[in-house]
């Protein structure tokens, strides 16, 4: 069997540092907000580029972190809409709805599945505060025209780069080309911890200040309670797990990059949609994510013969029943996606080898 993902095999690459800093850890008797989670913070932010990081418990938290801060700066207030790609994961939603603020949904292009650009400003109204652009799959969604967009209508420019780390636009990595961006360290990601883990980076002061309180219940000095806030807090051994592999993440990225320039060399079966790749630092390949009509049949043609895939994702978000109030909705690119959808194996621990059994099996499907 060929896993979608095998953690433990990339797990078991960074053996060695991993049990080293995990035993510096217990070692050191000091298990939250120590120099473990400084020292994260510190490398990320200057891997992103920003002048500022903070960590907290996973992905979810980092962007309902960064809208309820703008809400308690004043800058937002519940009922106020943010733009949001609909074919997103839910988690993006989540994050809006949380806060009191209304997603407005526009259509990806079905060329890239980024959001279309140019259905955004035909979007905005008098209580539009944000456009939030999620980095899908590993490919940066960021145009000029979005950032353009955002300046005319002085909208905040929020990232959701959960699945894209290192990824690139014009030299810059995603995570520092808005205002503000969340990160998930969820195992699965290109950066994963071993367990939930986030963080939010930013070159804004106050919003740094903030979410640090609010993932801290609220706390700005000990026993002193500015806001209402919540325990969000990223762990000392997660921390120093994942500045282990963040020394390794370039040269993942490179081997995830190399596997998917060998299955789009090599898939020749006309019934298969390839991403649409124009800049390859723009795109850091957390999934490969083909189209197929016969999605269904062909995910169980690859499980016949060894091959785990996974669906991203097959419900939209305006159809999932904790949003029924929208389920008359219809995004008809959206809607395709999720229909068509499927994700290929793809890993820094993969091989070509392993890549051209799957291309193989690809090209005899019918």
């Amino acid at each position: 069997m060929i896993k979608f993902l095998d953690l433990q095999k990339i797990t078991q690459s960074h053996a060695k540092e991993i049990h080293a800093a995990i035993q510096r850890v217990i070692d050191s008797g000091w298990y939250l907000q120590g120099e473990e989670n400084a020292r994260l913070e510190k490398a990320y932010a200057e891997y992103i580029g920003t002048q500022h990081c903070v960590g907290c418990a996973n992905g979810l938290d980092a962007l309902i972190w960064i809208f309820r801060a703008y809400i308690e700066m004043g800058i937002m207030s519940p009922g106020d809409e943010v733009i949001v790609p609909a074919n997103t994961y839910i988690a993006s939603i989540l994050a809006l709805t949380e806060n009191g603020l209304k997603p407005v949904l526009i259509e990806p292009s079905l060329e890239t599945y980024q959001i279309n650009d140019s259905l955004i400003e035909a979007a905005i109204t008098k209580r539009t505060k944000a456009i939030l652009i999620v980095h899908l799959y590993g490919q940066c969604s960021y145009t000029k025209k979005i950032g353009d967009i955002c300046r005319k209508h002085g909208l905040k420019l929020v990232e959701d780069n959960a699945q894209a780390h290192g990824c690139l636009y014009l030299g810059k990595k995603t995570g520092s080309l808005g205002d503000a961006a969340g990160h998930s360290f969820y195992p699965g990601k290109n950066l994963g911890a071993l367990g939930d883990a986030g963080a939010i980076t930013t070159n804004d002061a106050e919003l740094s200040s903030v979410v640090r309180s609010l993932g801290n219940y609220g706390s700005t000095q000990k026993y002193v309670f500015k806001y209402q806030g919540r325990n969000s807090r990223l762990d000392e051994i997660q921390a120093a797990v994942l500045r282990v592999k963040l020394a390794h993440l370039n040269e993942e990225i490179i081997q995830r990059q190399k596997i998917a320039r060998y299955y789009i060399d090599h898939i020749t079966n006309p019934a298969i949609i390839l991403p649409n790749v124009n800049d390859w630092t723009a795109h850091v390949f957390h999934l490969f994510p083909i189209r197929c009509k016969q999605r269904d049949e062909l995910q169980a043609f690859l499980i016949e013969a060894g091959i785990q895939t996974l669906i991203h994702y097959p419900i939209p978000p305006h159809k999932q029943e904790c949003y029924k109030d929208w389920n008359h909705l219809t995004f008809p690119i959206t809607e395709q996606i999720h229909q068509e959808e499927l994700s290929l194996p793809i890993s820094p621990v993969m091989n070509l080898e392993e890549a051209g059994k799957i291309v193989d099996v690809l090209n005899h499907f019918f």
